[in-house]
């Protein structure tokens, strides 16, 4: 019952985010947006797909239970989901599943993109471990671990080329360095 409730809330989620990017890609497009990567993305999509389907099998052929740290795990999930909603947030109508660049677009620098050049990546990356072992499905915790660091590695280099090419973003990163928050700075 627990299993359902979790797997459901997750679910709920990324179907309204689909709603949310394809609206996006719209609005995006219509102001003559490009998109890159279509041939990696199909991948991506049966990697995030397959996740809830092996994850679901595993759970239930094997019966596993509710894992005994889930206190700990719920922590981290809560921590994750709000991170992805402050960075769905802060890029407003840019966010999409798909990589989609406006050109000249000015470079999206508030909520953690001041800090992080993909904080989404991170976020997903970190769902993939805990979302599995809040119920032991250590197998599935393995093998999309390894699945999203291979199509993120294809990903995110596509995603800089793109948005080097049509918009102000190597230039951007000159300024400061996203991937340690430059506290003294003021000083």
């Amino acid at each position: 019952m627990l299993f359902t409730i979790f797997l459901a809330f997750i679910l709920t989620q990324r179907i309204f985010e689909l709603f949310v990017a394809r609206n996006n890609e719209i609005w995006m497009k219509s102001r003559g947006a490009l998109e890159f990567g279509k041939t990696h993305y199909v991948f991506m999509v049966l990697i995030h797909s397959l996740f809830f389907v092996v994850y679901t099998g595993e759970v239930f052929l094997l019966e596993k239970q509710i894992s005994p740290v889930w206190p700990f795990l719920l922590i981290i999930f809560i921590l994750t989901q709000t991170g992805r909603i402050w960075a769905l947030s802060s890029l407003g109508k840019y966010w999409n599943t798909k990589i989609i660049v406006l050109p000249n677009a000015d470079i999206v620098k508030k909520g953690p993109y001041r800090f992080l050049k993909h904080p989404n990546y991170v976020i997903v990356t970190i769902e993939f471990i805990v979302i599995p072992l809040m119920f032991q499905a250590y197998f599935t915790a393995f093998i999309f671990s390894f699945l999203n660091v291979l199509i993120l590695s294809i990903r995110i280099p596509a995603e800089e080329k793109a948005l080097k090419e049509l918009t102000e973003y190597e230039n951007e990163f000159l300024k400061s360095n996203r991937f340690v928050p430059n506290i003294f700075k003021k000083w």
